[in-house]
């Protein structure tokens, strides 16, 4: 009986294979003896970012129909996480361009040539609560798949069309899809360095349930997406089990969140997010969480 791992040998494109989360995702499949073909707009170096385990690199813009055409050679299985990460930076008329083109293009490719499962970013913007511009929360929490959308901003407005794209594509080819709504994704030390920051201000925090997510912790999520009994294309929130702060989320809730409905009780500093779907869909639990003692809100 062979122990080699399902998707060793299998050809996995991914997008933004030289980023924050392509590059985890990368070291962790190519360690399971999958070929990938990596996919970036510049090469690693120029981001001061070592470059990830690829057999194929290719460097150009997702959103150009060739350029994709050829990342696709032989490719049985697609990550895409290429995007414009926030809202910030660029004129919002370009970051919802260039999201949206790039998703399309990826995914409706894919499906002309034959690929049946892809995995991609959508985001926990999908809700359109952390960059709004207005005052507001939740409309209950946790947070879950079916938290309803208040879309202020042209990122969440391209990651909630991005959702609707994965749908059509799997209505015209048949490609199953899960579309990972990450938190706030980093290494290690880039996460200490937020959840100081959300310790010392946790208001903005009420909007994504202080939730974070390793980059690590990330890569796994997407390498069992690929291997779960999917079908259809699927949202899944991927969050560690407990916040980012060292309050207890019940006081949290009682002090910024006063008037939202809470469907259940939280546990000390457990995630206000439901994480149902991403235990019974793909068997996920992060594996590198904060360790923080627990201390009452000052």
């Amino acid at each position: 009986m062979s122990d080699a791992h399902p998707l060793a040998g299998k050809r996995i494109l991914v997008t933004g294979a030289e980023g924050n989360i392509g590059s985890a995702v990368c070291e962790r499949l190519a360690g399971h003896g999958a070929l990938i073909t990596g996919l970036s707009l510049v090469p690693a170096a120029r981001a001061g970012r070592p470059e990830p385990p690829m057999d194929r690199v290719l460097h150009g813009d997702t959103t150009d129909v060739d350029t994709v055409a050829d990342a696709l050679e032989g490719v049985e299985l697609v990550v895409h996480l290429a995007a414009i990460p926030s809202p910030g930076g660029h004129p919002p008329y370009t970051v919802f361009r260039t999201n949206v083109n790039s998703t399309f293009n990826v995914l409706s490719q894919a499906g002309e040539r034959g690929v049946r499962r892809a995995v991609f970013a959508s985001s926990i913007n999908h809700t359109g609560l952390p960059f709004n511009s207005h005052d507001v929360l939740p409309a209950y929490y946790p947070m879950d798949e079916q938290l309803p959308s208040d879309l202020d901003d042209g990122y969440a407005l391209s990651k909630y069309v991005d959702e609707i794209t994965a749908r059509m594509v799997h209505r015209h080819w048949g490609v199953d899809s899960v579309g990972f709504r990450f938190p706030f994704v980093a290494p290690a030390e880039m996460i200490a360095r937020h959840s100081e920051r959300s310790t010392q201000d946790p208001v903005p925090g009420a909007r994504e349930g202080w939730s974070y997510l390793d980059v690590r912790d990330a890569a796994l999520a997407v390498e069992l997406a690929l291997l779960a009994p999917v079908t259809g294309s699927v949202p899944v929130y991927v969050t560690a089990d407990n916040t980012l702060v060292p309050y207890r989320t019940e006081e949290l809730l009682d002090r910024y969140a006063p008037g939202v409905p809470r469907n259940r009780r939280f546990v000390e500093r457990e995630v206000a997010v439901d994480l149902t779907r991403a235990r019974t869909l793909l068997g996920f639990r992060a594996e590198h969480q904060l360790e923080l003692s627990t201390r009452p809100l000052p």
